[in-house]
């Protein structure tokens, strides 16, 4: 039987798919069972919205009944100019990466499941940062049922892999086969790559395509790194972008903030008051094509709905140009809004 969805539910299905706070996603998914037409037709996609507004209730509600926090947060909010998902087996030093790379102090041990909660830090890059999430470790043995929830908010995935263990080819494949349980794929089409593939979206709301980046680790342990690398991607049919790397000596990971950076299309704006300097400290961030309406946005949702023009410094326009609401921001631009 068709669906037969209505413009509302449509709607609501669209601020879903773009929001990126939980909280704004709880909504969401409570206004699109709302809306969505109650019959025959649509008794699937209405349990899945019942189901995944319990999960992320419980992830993000949860914690904060009877006044105080019960345990540590499940669905982290994101941060920094993009925020990207450590993933992968056990004991593949995910979480020696992770303190490597963002000087947190996550529990780090050579023994496996000691990640037992997401673990949010932040990862420098020029004057921006990184929100890098450290997960507990995909295995048969350890199920984690919010991986799922936890994942939506995630802009890509690193997908580490220890190429020096004799089972790291079952390992991996036993991670896409639990990701693609919970309707998560990881994809090699990363949306500013530049190798022309796009990605359509899909039509079921609740799956989660995530770009990925595979980090080969613990390198320092192997003679031929890159050999090792090639022979791990034929054996898998991988074709996730990789580097190989090292969480104890750092080679390879000077590139990363770089790389996903570019691959990102991760674009800086600098506003400024009118009569006084721009500040320089800490950009807004959007990617490439959005517009100053959008960096409007980012400073005040009101300030979006009243915004009459802005004035650019930048690359593409000359300085203090006027321009409209659908002009498009560039890498750098310094941004004057005006009501």
């Amino acid at each position: 039987m068709p669906a037969n969805l209505t413009p509302e539910y449509k709607a609501a299905e669209t601020a879903f798919r773009k929001a990126r706070d939980p909280h704004e996603r709880l909504e969401c998914l409570r206004e699109m069972l709302r809306t969505i037409p109650k019959h025959k037709g649509t008794d699937h996609l209405q349990a899945d919205i019942k189901r995944w507004i319990k999960e992320l209730a419980d992830a993000v509600e949860a914690p904060k009944k009877g006044g105080a926090r019960s345990g540590p947060a499940l669905v982290i909010r994101p941060e920094g100019a993009a925020q990207i998902a450590l993933i992968g087996a056990p004991n593949t030093g995910k979480s020696s990466l992770h303190a490597r790379l963002t000087g947190s102090n996550a529990h780090v041990a050579a023994y496996p499941f000691t990640t037992l909660y997401p673990e949010p830090g932040m990862m420098p890059y020029q004057d921006i940062h990184f929100q890098l999430v450290d997960l507990p470790a995909l295995s048969r043995e350890h199920p984690v049922s919010w991986i799922a929830s936890t994942l939506m908010n995630a802009d890509a995935a690193l997908l580490v892999a220890d190429l020096g263990h004799p089972e790291c080819v079952e390992e991996v494949q036993t991670v896409h086969e639990i990701l693609r349980e919970r309707r998560v794929t990881l994809t090699a089409c990363w949306p500013f790559s530049g190798d022309g593939a796009t990605g359509e979206p899909d039509a079921d709301p609740f799956s989660r395509p995530l770009p990925a980046l595979l980090l080969a680790n613990k390198t320092e342990r192997i003679a031929d790194p890159d050999a090792e690398l090639r022979a791990f991607r034929e054996l898998t049919g991988l074709r996730y972008p990789a580097f190989a790397v090292s969480a104890a000596t750092g080679q390879g990971l000077g590139e990363l903030g770089g790389w996903l950076f570019r691959n990102l299309g991760i674009v800086r704006v600098y506003t400024k008051q009118p009569g006084k300097p721009p500040e320089k400290d800490r950009p807004f961030t959007l990617r490439r094509g959005q517009t100053v309406e959008d960096v409007a946005r980012l400073v005040h949702r009101d300030l979006a709905r009243s915004l009459h023009h802005a004035r650019v410094w930048g690359k593409a326009a000359f300085d203090a140009q006027q321009v409209g609401r659908e002009h498009p921001v560039e890498d750098g631009d310094i941004v004057e809004l005006h009501p």
